[in-house]
């Protein structure tokens, strides 16, 4: 039987359904209930990253059946499969932290794999956790397949005393216990109301940021990506994903058709102006590896230089996601930069039409309290602010969002610690002072190895009150939770020989965000001659294993900490072999 929509001979599924080599494979395909007419129908890869780890993840099981109707409905077969996360909430705080960044590039590695290994036709994504977002999005580029990425949802947020609280609150308020400005019962009762329901952490961290991403630069419908996780409203959205990947297969519209040059740049303009996660830095350039465009860390600073910063989410500001959905979600936020001509509207969209179409199809408006208008942002420039100077060629980048302009200049001395463990006893004992400078190094992507996240070591900072009376400076990463003067992605790392493996307690560092300058009262001789006597790379535990081979392959955080050649070494195409 013909689906005369589309045409098999041109589809990689026709390699294990179509004529009489392959009666074994379709015999299996029989063995599952698939009938002839769903076995010559396109096939779409429904992949999530259900699992029992974390309330992100835990939603997105349900939503799969909700997107497998939608594909039905649009005359497709859906197989749905499921890969790993690593959570970060879960992950935060310890060596568990370690298998985050390297899940990002396992997610679209067995994505990959399980795509190809079946010869599924288009994927759509399902993802609720940091790394599993990029992840998800990076398979699809790397495949080039028609493909939807639908976000799982985020959490909604937890009361305590009449107020709004997150699980940011919670890793602060392990600063304030320790600080003795909080009890063991109070500490107890918040934990326990912090997280009332499934989805991702409410306020503009990574999962949050990177689901903006998702809309922003085309991959996910709009409005997909701001319902809480246990609104059933979002079934809709789930069933509308599933229907709009058949439309793209009837089209031809490629991952790679909507992920352009200017789809990133509207993404990164999106990060900007909502204050999010400064690991967007991270992620985008390596979603771009993907698709074989130049865009590292330098470009999406570029833009979130000139990019005014409007909408008032926590951790900076003071609402969570659920409140942006009330009023409007990412795509009135689109709508605010259009306004303003910083938004490319030409760009293609997984809804088919371009971003211009769809914008129009908004009736939302800047309703000035989560939303300001952009003509009169809360400051005029971006949240994320990317630095550079001779601690840092490669760049680091530090999100400035909540932070006022004359606390945007720090210089002090330098407290250096060889990794995390060694800076969050010495924040615990409070053996810092105020005015330093504290350098965490050896935690880079190759280093650490992992690239962890410090939110331990920040909120004990902010939970002491101290988040501005000193900075900190790492080649790791910090999650998107974190409030403070905290510069990461600082490259090169210390593992591949850059400048913050050199410098020693005492070194003046001048980080100004205003400026862009991240630097140290060192010559170039003083380097040069600490260079000649450094001993070389730590040595860590990791020898062997996923984490070793992750640290052997992995690049530069300036672009994107990617483990394979990327696109520019292609000499075959998926969809086309």
């Amino acid at each position: 039987m013909t689906n005369l929509r589309f045409d098999k001979s041109k589809l990689p599924s026709r390699h294990v359904t179509e004529g009489p080599a392959r009666a074994p494979h379709r015999s299996y395909f029989y063995a599952m209930g698939i009938s002839e007419e769903e076995v010559h129908q396109p096939w779409v890869g429904v992949a999530t990253c259900w699992n029992e780890a974390a309330p992100c993840n835990i939603a997105l099981n349900r939503q799969a059946q909700v997107v497998k109707h939608g594909v039905k409905k649009g005359g497709g077969t859906p197989r749905e499969f499921t890969t790993i996360t690593v959570t970060d909430g879960i992950a935060m705080g310890h060596e568990g932290m370690r298998s985050s960044l390297a899940s990002r590039d396992a997610i679209a590695d067995t994505v990959e794999l399980t795509m190809r290994g079946h010869c599924y036709d288009a994927l759509v994504g399902l993802a609720g956790c940091d790394k599993s977002l990029p992840g998800m999005m990076m398979a699809m580029v790397r495949l080039n397949v028609p493909s939807v990425f639908i976000y799982g949802g985020s959490i909604l947020p937890g009361r305590y005393q009449g107020r709004d609280i997150t699980v940011q609150d919670m890793f602060e308020a392990v600063g304030q216990h320790q600080a003795g400005n909080l009890s063991d019962a109070e500490l107890e009762l918040m934990e326990r109301v912090a997280c009332p329901s499934s989805g991702a952490c409410g306020a503009q961290y990574t999962a949050n940021t990177m689901a903006c991403v998702s809309e922003a630069i085309g991959l996910a419908l709009l409005n997909s990506s701001s319902a809480p996780a246990p609104y059933e409203s979002r079934d809709q959205y789930g069933e509308a994903s599933g229907v709009a990947v058949m439309n793209l297969i009837e089209k031809n519209i490629r991952a790679r058709d909507v992920v352009t040059l200017k789809a990133l740049q509207n993404a990164a303009r999106v990060v900007a102006c909502t204050g999010g996660s400064t690991n967007a830095a991270l992620h985008l350039p390596a979603i771009a590896h993907e698709a074989g465009i130049d865009f590292d860390l330098f470009d999406v600073a570029d833009i979130m230089r000139d990019t005014p910063y409007f909408v008032d989410l926590r951790p900076g500001g003071k609402y969570v996601a659920k409140d942006l959905h009330e009023v409007g979600g990412v795509a009135v936020v689109m709508k605010e930069l259009q306004k303003i001509g910083l938004l490319h509207t030409d760009c293609i969209t997984a809804s088919g039409k371009s971003l211009g179409e769809s914008l129009e199809e908004i009736t939302g408006e800047a309703d000035g309290r989560v939303i300001y208008p952009a003509a009169t942002p809360l400051t005029k420039t971006g949240g994320v602010v990317g630095l550079k100077g001779n601690l840092a060629p490669d760049g680091a980048i530090v999100k400035v969002a909540g932070i006022d302009t004359q606390h945007q200049r720090f210089v002090g001395p330098a407290r250096v610690f060889e990794c995390e463990e060694e800076a969050f006893e010495a924040v615990r004992a409070r053996t810092y002072k105020e005015g330093e400078v504290l350098v965490i190094r050896n935690e880079g992507p190759s280093g650490g190895p992992g690239m962890r996240e410090m939110l331990a070591t920040t909120a004990a900072l902010s939970g002491q009150g101290m988040g501005k009376k000193v900075a900190l400076i790492t080649d790791g990463r910090f999650s998107g939770a974190t409030r403070g003067f905290c510069v990461g992605h600082v490259g090169p790392e210390a593992a591949h020989g850059g400048p913050i493996a050199m410098i020693q307690n005492g070194d003046i560092i001048t980080i100004d965000a205003t400026t862009g300058e991240l630097s140290v009262n060192l010559t170039d001789d003083e380097f040069e001659a600490r260079k000649a006597n450094w001993k070389g790379p730590r040595k860590t535990d990791y020898a062997t294993g996923a984490i070793w081979k992750f640290a052997k392959l992995v690049g530069s955080t300036r672009y994107g900490a990617v483990t394979h050649p990327g696109a520019k070494a292609e000499t075959h195409v998926y969809m086309d072999q």
